[in-house]
């Protein structure tokens, strides 16, 4: 369809008054102001894209060379897609590149993608590459431009190294519209030197007397799978609550790809002849590695995650998980290796419920576990919290727990007695709202390497305290003189955003300032590669004014990168330290650095406050965390008996940090991530609820008799854990009974034992006596019984009756006997002739002598 028939069209329609089924049209603009006539004009919004795209999407699909040297081909050759999303027909669709000036402060590496398209003055010729496309139909082109001046054509006018935006420009004229730009590309392009031009001028390398320390973490993570409220076994197999961890630990997963990358650029025996190894640091997750290693025995899988109750299946990834473990163990044989709190968890939320064992398993714990698991030694004495930002409270716990060093954002602190500025991008704003480049004007500079935080110190009472959960406090590794002041090893906020968009699913993180905040699921995959790897490159190719040459490099704990995404990053850092812009700097040289003179104080920033656990966690947390303590002081263990009471209940502690855990708390949404909480710490606390019920005294059927008011009360106590335990029993003995206390006795794993309650009842009536077993500090156990006994004795009354019977027997024994002597007769004897009572009498006495001469004979 031609413009002509365009227009022909659209009178057609206007004079058969169906106009009101197409947008309007008034002046060559087209409605809800995203056309105009001729060139299009920028409409700033919160995205990198000047608008949501109507009728086309620009997708950018591959940049070469994605980083220049003075080796590279004089030309710039992008590829990309076009594709038609709207539901009319665009016609002459072209393209073409345009750059704006080099980023000149760390702000801009953000900001710069959602400058007005005009800032891109330089720009290429558009090239036509479809004369149509219709809805759904797309399509790929490859343009090229020269990066340098050449005198005949367009060229990118490329006069000295940096990090310049680009930006890809899509035209078209959509049915009833004028042409019109809709949609464009922008992505960073890191230029470490020029290569010769066409006209003759010399290669132009990057300025490379003053290189930058770069330290690179390089984390291994994932969300919390283990199946909650599963008490520690000898021989049970785990559930998980999917199997997506074991397709990310196959082959083209996210974990086997990240781990391969690393095993790809490292090599194994070239390794040690280049720098980039010493500069890398792996960050493992310790739940994951807990995770990894039970499924190499075998496991289950919930049938449906949202039913934890329910049926399970087996589990299809214990041989991935034994092939990943085994390269995961010869990669850090040869790397540094640092552990991560426990599950990502919220080391705040885990100050807000201040359980010391807790504590100790969630940030102490970590670095046994990865040694034990990995069979190395990992950095000790350094926390890196996944939200990059801590409030006092966890300050102080970290440091209470021996640790050193923290590594959080350099916005995350600020120099004491300075203002905070919550919005570091607000500084470098333009009249209009929209940042603009030029010379550095942020009140807030990146912090140092290194800063000490004087206000979080150990407390005053003396060194850390031993964890309860049975890992030492981590030790020192600085060579340093001890400092009882916490320090935080900083790292640049915007390489570390452009680092966490590269990939599948990329968040934004807690730290990226509001102003730059956006959908970066709007800018394609090669597009956010190209912006991470200028992000990292830029510290080396622009020095701040004597400012400190050093940067950490840090990806997000759970990171989404491909192989070929995590590889070039590699690559490139690789290529900062051959072109000698940049020295490798071993994360332990990092941690041993000497703090800043001037002191610093944490800044909790607002963002991960807002990304934080809730509050409403915290309480539950605790109590549930202190019934755990209270029962693993009650249980027994015993030599050469499985499992240990901290093998049993150690789960259950790991279930309460899960529900901490911040993965998945950065999406924007936090439904799906309290629910998970929720679940797991509803779990959690029923299987706690049935490890106290499984201990307890069973009932006696019907009455309990007696044999004597002393005799003892035979009772029998049941213990259906694992785990031997220490109980004592608590009886409510009424007034009319005496019952001894036995003390603290031992119930033996998975069986019953009778016990003899010395007792002493002084009622021959029924009673009810209540009997409990509790924990030797007193904590119910089980469920409360009670006792109906009878006594054969009748007490008190019978006492009384049976003295006086006998009092009274006594009377009238004597009064009988002092009228005998007395020669007068007993009243009671009236009524007898004495004549026959003297015959009886003789009788009797005869009678007694014929039985005994009987018996002589």
């Amino acid at each position: 369809m031609t413009r002509g028939l365009v227009r022909i069209t659209v009178a057609v329609l206007i004079l058969l008054g169906s106009v009101t089924s197409v947008p309007m049209l008034s002046d060559g603009v087209f409605s809800g102001g995203f056309f105009s006539g001729g060139t299009a004009g920028a409409q700033p919004n919160g995205s990198s894209s000047p608008a949501t795209p109507k009728f086309l999407k620009l997708s950018l699909d591959s940049v070469s060379p994605s980083a220049v040297t003075t080796t590279s081909d004089p030309l710039l050759t992008v590829a990309g897609t076009v594709t038609n999303i709207g539901d009319r027909v665009v016609d002459d669709v072209s393209v073409r590149v345009q750059r704006a000036a080099a980023v000149t402060t760390p702000s801009d590496l953000r900001s710069a993608l959602r400058l007005d398209q005009v800032a891109y003055d330089v720009a290429g010729s558009f090239e036509d590459i479809a004369e149509r496309l219709t809805p759904g139909q797309r399509k790929q082109f490859t343009l090229s431009i020269a990066l340098r001046p050449t005198g005949d054509g367009p060229s990118l006018d490329l006069s000295a190294p940096g990090v310049y935006p680009l930006l890809l420009n899509v035209n078209g004229e959509p049915a009833y519209g004028n042409q019109a730009r809709l949609d464009d590309a922008r992505f960073l392009l890191p230029v470490l030197g020029l290569p010769a031009g066409t006209e003759g001028g010399p290669p132009a390398p990057a300025p490379s007397d003053a290189p930058v320390a770069t330290t690179l973490i390089w984390p291994l993570a994932d969300r919390p799978r283990l199946v909650a409220g599963v008490p520690g076994s000898v021989n049970g197999k785990v559930e998980l609550t999917d199997d997506d961890l074991a397709a990310s630990l196959g082959k083209g997963g996210r974990l086997e790809q990240l781990l391969g990358a690393l095993e790809a650029v490292l090599g194994t025996g070239g390794a040690k002849e280049r720098d980039l190894d010493s500069a890398v640091c792996v960050a493992v997750d310790p739940d994951l590695l807990v995770t990894v290693d039970a499924m190499t025995n075998g496991y289950r899988v919930l049938a449906s995650p949202s039913d934890p109750d329910g049926a399970t299946r087996q589990g299809s990834g214990a041989e991935a998980a034994q092939a990943w473990l085994d390269r995961l163990r010869a990669a850090a044989r040869s790397v540094c290796t640092v552990a991560l709190p426990f599950a990502q968890v919220d080391v705040t939320a885990l100050a807000a419920v201040n359980d010391p064992a807790l504590s100790a398993r969630a940030v102490n714990a970590p670095a046994d576990i990865v040694d034990a698991i990995l069979a190395t030694r990992s950095v000790r004495g350094v926390a890196l919290p996944d939200s990059g930002s801590i409030d006092a409270g966890a300050g102080t716990l970290l440091r209470t727990h021996g640790f050193t060093t923290a590594v959080l954002a350099d916005t995350a602190v600020h120099p004491v007695g300075e203002p905070r500025v919550d919005d570091p991008a607000e500084a470098t704003s333009g009249s209009l709202g929209m940042p603009t480049t030029g010379a550095r004007t942020d009140s807030k500079p990146a912090a140092p390497a290194v800063v000490r935080v004087p206000e979080i110190t150990v407390p005053q009472a003396g060194a850390s305290p031993a964890p309860e959960s049975g890992a030492a406090p981590s030790a020192p590794t600085s060579p340093v003189a001890p400092d009882p002041a916490l320090r935080a090893a900083t790292f640049d906020i915007w390489s570390a955003t452009a680092l966490a968009a590269v990939g599948s699913n990329p968040p934004t993180p807690s730290f990226t300032p509001k102003r730059v905040r956006y959908d970066v699921t709007n800018d394609s995959r090669t597009a956010r590669m190209q912006d991470a790897l200028g992000a990292i490159s830029w510290t080396a190719l622009n020095p701040q004014n004597g400012g400190p040459r050093s940067q950490l490099l840090m990806p997000p704990q759970q990171w989404g990168a491909n192989r070929d995404e995590a590889a070039a990053l590699l690559r490139q850092v690789e290529l900062l330290l051959k072109s000698n812009l940049a020295t490798a700097r071993p994360f332990t040289e990092l941690l041993a650095e000497a703090p800043d003179a001037q002191p610093y104080q944490l800044d909790y920033l607002p963002q991960a406050a807002e990304d934080a656990v809730p509050g409403r966690f915290v309480l539950p947390v605790r109590e549930q965390a202190t019934r755990i303590t209270e029962l693993m002081h009650a249980l027994v263990e015993i030599p050469e008996s499985e499992p240990t009471p901290r093998g049993y209940l150690a789960p259950l502690g790991d279930d309460l940090i899960r529900v901490l855990s911040l993965s998945d708390r950065r999406t924007g949404n936090s439904a799906a991530p309290d629910t998970f909480a929720q679940r797991r710490l509803d779990q959690t606390t029923k299987a706690l609820d049935e490890s106290y019920r499984a201990v307890t005294v069973l009932p006696p059927g019907g009455v309990y008799t007696l044999a004597s008011e002393q005799s003892p009360l035979l009772l029998v106590a049941r213990n259906d854990l694992p785990v031997a335990i220490r109980v004592r029993f608590r009886i409510e003995a009424p007034a009319q009974t005496r019952i001894t206390d036995i003390g603290e006795q031992q119930l033996p794993p998975k069986g019953t034992r009778s016990f003899q309650i010395p007792s002493e009842v002084s009622d021959s009536r029924n009673l009810v006596i209540p009997i409990s077993l509790t924990t030797p500090e007193g904590i119910p156990l089980g469920n409360a019984t009670s006792v109906s006994v009878r006594s054969n004795a009748y007490g008190q009354a019978l006492a009384i009756i049976t003295a006086c019977a006998g009092l009274l027997l006594f009377l009238l024994a004597g009064r009988r006997l002092w009228r005998r002597f007395r020669g007068r007769p007993d009243p009671a004897d009236e009524g007898f002739d004495p004549g026959t009572v003297r015959r009886v009498g003789r009788y009797r006495r005869a009678r007694k002598k014929v039985m005994r001469e009987r018996d002589d004979e």
